[in-house]
């Protein structure tokens, strides 16, 4: 059977690049929903364009709260039964309020899997910890934060003050980051991405040693999928926070709110394909750059059937007559 990566691979990317150079056009001017529908706009035009059966698992919400990505939505050109059927994760612009100050790290990202390759998880909180393939097998969510500490700086042959983990700048994380730093670790706050940085924690250089904390379950699923091609790990449990949380855990099937989910449970396929463009730079990618002649995107594309991880650098020529910018 032919993989997602030999019969979709350029087109995923394009998706990414397409929906980031569109909330790229947006960068700074302070509208983060009117960036979010830029970016959603794009992505969907292009994904319902691909030859497949597509269907999205993991999008903006309910089909009453989202008039497009929405849960549940078929995309694609779907116009023969032997197309693939498809399971779709996306986050048109993770870090909306990013992109509306022009900082970095705001990026367009998908997921995409055989049909049940990617948990349907609700649209609620999730407690999470990742870790990249060097401390793969030495964490659990449960343990305390010291003891996490001391393992991971153990697998990296380092000092606990040698680490930086990574949590998101909220009221609810006022314990983690007291303990984090009583225990000598050294910690970087972020106001969105938790997705990018669990990403760059499995990537070696970028100086992210683990994500801990409290993020969007959706955003944890995607976390999953790159960290199946990358050899990361992510330990998580749903973490509702009000009966409206609660009531979505049991609409979407899942019984039990207390289970402990790996990597593999949170994105089971083995066929899945991950494609990430930056909007704004990071340590990773740079953002979309704009030129007299047209675009350059740099974008992150990875496939577990292939085996594969590929830094792609694309540009976009729109006038001829203006030289390609190095």
């Amino acid at each position: 059977m032919t993989s997602i990566h030999a019969l979709l691979g350029q087109d995923l990317l394009r998706v990414t690049e397409e929906a980031a150079i569109a909330a790229a056009r947006t960068m700074g001017l302070g509208r983060r929903t009117y960036s979010d529908h830029v970016a959603v706009e794009a992505m969907r035009q292009t994904l319902d364009r691909l030859p497949m059966n597509g269907r999205i698992v993991i999008g903006e919400g309910e089909r009453d709260e989202a008039p497009m990505l929405f849960v549940g939505e078929e995309l694609g050109l779907r116009d023969s039964p032997d197309l693939p059927g498809v399971d779709i994760a996306v986050d048109p612009l993770e870090g909306t309020n990013l992109c509306a100050t022009g900082d970095p790290g705001a990026v367009a990202i998908l997921a995409a899997a055989e049909r049940g390759g990617l948990l349907h998880a609700p649209d609620i909180y999730m407690d999470k910890i990742v870790v990249g393939p060097t401390a793969k097998g030495s964490v659990q969510l449960d343990a305390p934060v010291p003891e996490n500490l001391r393992n991971i700086a153990r697998a990296f042959q380092r000092d606990i003050d040698d680490l930086t983990i990574v949590v998101l700048d909220r009221e609810r994380h006022e314990r983690l980051i007291a303990d984090i730093r009583k225990a000598g670790a050294r910690i970087r706050l972020i106001g969105d991405g938790d997705l990018s940085a669990g990403i760059a924690a499995a990537v070696r250089g970028t100086g992210i040693h683990s994500v801990m904390g409290i993020g969007g379950a959706p955003e944890g699923v995607i976390t999953a999928a790159a960290m199946r091609c990358l050899g990361g790990e992510i330990q998580a449990r749903l973490t509702p926070l009000d009966e409206g949380q609660q009531k979505r855990v049991a609409e979407v099937g899942i019984d039990d709110v207390d289970r402990l989910y790996s990597t593999e449970e949170l994105a089971p396929g083995q066929d899945i394909v991950l494609s990430s463009s930056a909007v704004t730079g990071d340590r990773l990618m740079e953002g979309v750059r704009f030129y007299g002649g047209g675009t350059r995107t740099s974008s992150l594309y990875m496939s577990l059937a292939e085996g594969t991880i590929r830094f792609v650098d694309t540009i976009r020529k729109e006038d001829d007559s203006t030289p390609v910018m190095f």
